[in-house]
């Protein structure tokens, strides 16, 4: 073999087997609104795309940032997975009493991103399966997330900042969390679902019924016109 052919293969090789798989742009919630200590409300633009968040909690939250005060998004933690943005500074809900946490989107999303800030001590449940997408040293320092057997939590050992992905498509999510005075999330989605189109086989069973139809009508005609003719 040529050996400049063989070190190109070898070059392209390994460039597919170190590269990321991909990397995601994720639009993040702008949090507008917090009408009282158990919701508030935001929004993310995907594309031309407009989708409406709303969060509610059955336990208090400590306060709702939106757009003002400390960027608490810094550090590596954020941005050493495939996720390529960190959440913008000053947007986030800082949880504090336990309980149950629900977010609504006003259209179904897909693949959902979680942000966290130190999430120390606490056993979180989303009830389907998640992944770390990135952890690491973020502002209140490190901490590692064990995830639990069923693959569906975690429970967090130190300082957890990071992000959590969901893979599929959600017109909300429900997690559980226990209390802890404070930690923060936000959200974010790469996209949205892709309009289903409508099966070719369907299509070609509808052609089918209006052929055997026109063929019917065709040779009803044509025993009208025998019979007349006769």
């Amino acid at each position: 073999m040529n050996p400049i052919r063989k070190l190109t293969i070898a070059t392209i090789l390994a460039t597919f087997f170190t590269a990321p798989a991909f990397a995601a742009q994720v639009n993040w919630v702008d949090w507008t609104s917090s009408p009282n200590q158990f919701s508030a409300s935001g929004n993310l633009h995907v594309g031309s795309t407009l989708v409406n968040v709303d969060y509610s909690g059955t336990g208090a939250h400590s306060f709702v940032q939106t757009g003002s005060g400390t960027n608490y998004w810094t550090g590596s933690a954020y941005t050493n997975g495939t996720v390529v943005n960190a959440p913008p500074a000053s947007e986030l809900v800082a949880l504090n009493q336990g309980g149950t946490v629900t977010i609504h989107f006003s259209e179904p999303v897909l693949n959902p991103f979680i942000g966290l800030v130190s999430w120390n001590g606490n056993t979180v449940d989303f009830g389907t399966p998640i992944h770390f997408d990135s952890f690491g040293s973020g502002y209140w320092g490190n901490g590692t997330p064990t995830i639990n057997a069923a693959g569906t939590g975690f429970f967090g050992s130190g300082e957890v900042h990071g992000v959590i992905g969901l893979d599929g498509t959600y017109s909300f999510i429900n997690f559980s969390h226990t209390s802890e005075n404070w930690h923060g999330f936000t959200v974010g989605v790469a996209g949205l679902p892709s309009p289903v189109p409508l099966p070719a086989a369907v299509w070609l069973f509808g052609s089918g019924i209006v052929g055997i139809i026109g063929l019917a009508r065709v040779k009803k005609n044509r025993e009208k016109v025998t019979i007349k003719d006769v």
